[in-house]
């Protein structure tokens, strides 16, 4: 692989529900009490913005792009906050597999729903921030790139493209999440896909979703060898 991609939430880092928590506070300044009726939304491999539409229709308040925003920028005090409690953990193998990236010289990024600021508060806390660059030319996905999951792809690989300098074919890029949406979306932008079972899904889950490539952490000998290892 030329250039490897990296989901956040499951895959790199836990938060240990910080950002939902988050998220049912922010929607909470705006719409008033939830009174548990986000419990049955499920947010694994959701983009932020489709989060906040979803949530608006399911509480019944007018959806718009103004209030939207108005909604993740609360989110993102909220979440500065509740990323520094408890539960907080970086998953096995993701320092080890960064840096054997790095070191290859292999291009690395995320891919990622969150939004960039949302990206950098939950790396930060476990000081994974510093392994990756934050400018506007960087390799990466973001929330802001779309609300379908299959955008988050799309636009890194042509983002990488245009840092190597030379054309990329999407089978060079390989994308590592722990959702089926995350599988689904590199399957569409014509990506091959690692899935890890770090999250909420099991290997055979996963598998069962059409992963070209399952393990059970970044620390397993299969994730290894993907990710710049023997």
């Amino acid at each position: 692989m030329r250039v490897v991609l990296f989901d956040l939430d499951g895959t790199l880092v836990s938060c240990g529900g910080a950002g939902r928590r988050a998220l049912e506070r922010a929607l909470a300044d705006r719409c008033g009490p939830l009174d548990g009726r986000l419990a049955p939304l499920r947010l694994d491999g959701m983009t932020d913005r489709l989060i906040v539409r979803e949530a608006l229709g399911i509480l019944a308040h007018p959806f718009s792009e103004e209030t939207r925003d108005q909604i993740l920028a609360r989110y993102l005090l909220h979440l500065a906050l509740e990323v520094a409690g408890p539960g907080y953990a970086v998953l096995p193998g993701a320092v080890e597999a960064l840096e054997r990236l790095r070191a290859a010289g292999v291009a690395y990024g995320l891919c990622t729903g969150n939004l960039v600021e949302g990206a950098r508060l939950k790396l930060a806390r476990g000081g994974l921030d510093r392994h990756f660059e934050w400018n506007a030319g960087a390799v990466g996905g973001f929330g802001a790139d779309g609300e379908a999951r299959e955008r988050l792809v799309i636009a890194p690989v042509r983002r990488a493209a245009v840092r190597l300098g030379e054309a990329l074919a999407p089978s060079e890029v390989l994308v590592v999440g722990d959702t089926p949406r995350d599988i689904a979306a590199a399957h569409a932008a014509g990506c091959p896909a690692l899935g890890v079972a770090t999250g909420r899904f099991t290997a055979a889950e996963l598998a069962a979703c059409g992963a070209d490539h399952v393990a059970g952490s970044l620390a397993e000998p299969a994730a290894v060898r993907l990710l710049g290892g023997p």
